[in-house]
């Protein structure tokens, strides 16, 4: 398979339904894409303007004290005591890294890329990019024999499923039973609502009580996106096998995949502030205790989601049709066709508006019902 074999982007599909929720009075409420909206914090932006002299090359492997951030991060905020420079590496944001991963590693005809039933489409793109076949399956016990990748996703997009320690556990031995690297997308880990993850930290698969005293066949990755609003920027980074971090590391040189100067300055500023995560963790707890009463209320269910930044609901009809419904109020949803073949009756709901128009939405959800 080429780049030019691929499907045309599925998002296109909900231009006709954004053009109703447009149509509204009081505009749309779009809650389709998990873009943040909030300011990228202060001590971030300091960082990168106090770092625009940027004259030189950026190192692609990250600067130490990038390096020093990540592993003291892992420490601090994820429980992943010890790891060294060597087990960590930056990336341009987490969804190249999740599109080329299977082309890094040199997959391609015959290997099995396992992934969430419930997933965010790149897993399965990243597949097909190199030929590989890709496999929607939850269950370790449905990994099949010959796998050379796993993701899971946790907490999960669009579901915001968290695997638990135990399942961890198990889908760790699991992978390295049959040989299979296991990478966990771990990118909503600070945003934990429900039960034990509302105060419990969320857990990542380098946790030592998971990976068994050893990172082998292990990698977690994380972005700084929904945390510090810094989708713009591109900031993200992967941990873990030091054996696979050389690898890949050797493939970014020879392909340019460098994080320029400045962004690699400002995830240092991110990484060691963490009062600006929990103050937007906070924006996003309030939005969605205003959002998803009022989506229950006109008849939905929210499934799983006690973490993340959506909520994954239904209303057991075609999701074309809660996204029709939905945006004749003005509020723009996203199916979950566009996530696997297995939850067609799903629609995501993102976080990611501000106060007032998630207000809005509630509000035009309650008017409806009433």
């Amino acid at each position: 398979m080429s780049v030019a074999d691929l499907a045309d982007y599925p998002w296109d599909a909900v231009a006709p339904y954004a053009e109703t929720a447009r149509a509204h009075p009081d505009g749309i409420v779009d809650l389709s894409i998990g873009s943040p909206v909030d300011a990228t914090p202060d001590v971030v932006m300091r960082a990168l303007a106090a770092a625009t002299d940027a004259h030189a090359y950026p190192q692609t492997i990250g600067t130490p004290p990038l390096r020093e951030a990540i592993v003291d991060w892992y420490a601090r905020r994820r429980g992943v005591p010890g790891l060294m420079p060597a087990n960590v590496l930056p990336t341009v944001g987490s969804k190249e890294l999740v599109a080329l991963l299977p082309l890094l590693l040199a997959l391609g005809p015959g290997d099995v890329v396992v992934h969430p039933r419930a997933a965010y489409p790149t897993y399965e793109v990243g597949a097909r990019l190199v030929g590989a076949r890709p496999v929607a399956a939850d269950d370790p016990d449905e990994w099949p024999e010959g796998t050379r990748l796993v993701w899971i996703n946790s907490p999960g997009n669009p579901d915001g499923f968290v695997w638990d320690h135990e399942a961890l556990r198990r889908a760790v031995e699991r992978a390295r039973e049959i040989g299979a690297l296991l990478v966990s997308d771990e990118c909503y880990a600070e945003l934990g609502w429900d039960g034990p993850w509302a105060a419990a930290t969320i857990p990542s698969v380098l946790d030592p009580a998971v990976a068994g005293g050893t990172l082998d066949g292990l990698l977690s990755v994380y972005s700084l996106s929904k945390q510090s609003n810094l989708a713009g920027y591109r900031a993200a980074f992967l941990a873990g096998d030091p054996a696979v971090v050389a690898r890949l590391l050797t493939a970014r040189k020879h392909l340019g995949l460098m994080l320029p100067s400045p962004v690699q300055a400002a995830m240092v500023a991110a990484l060691g502030d963490d009062a600006h995560v929990a103050a937007q963790k906070e924006r996003y707890r309030a939005r969605r205790d205003v959002l998803r009463p009022a989506l229950e209320g006109y008849g939905f269910r929210v499934d799983r989601s006690e973490a993340g930044l959506y909520l994954w609901a239904t209303r057991g009809e075609d999701a074309w049709e809660s996204m029709a419904d939905l945006a004749s109020l003005g509020i723009l949803a996203g199916p979950g066709h566009f996530y696997g073949t297995h939850f067609p009756q799903h629609i995501r709901l993102s976080l990611t508006a501000t106060d007032e128009r998630i207000a809005a939405a509630a509000e035009r959800l309650r008017a409806a019902t009433s």
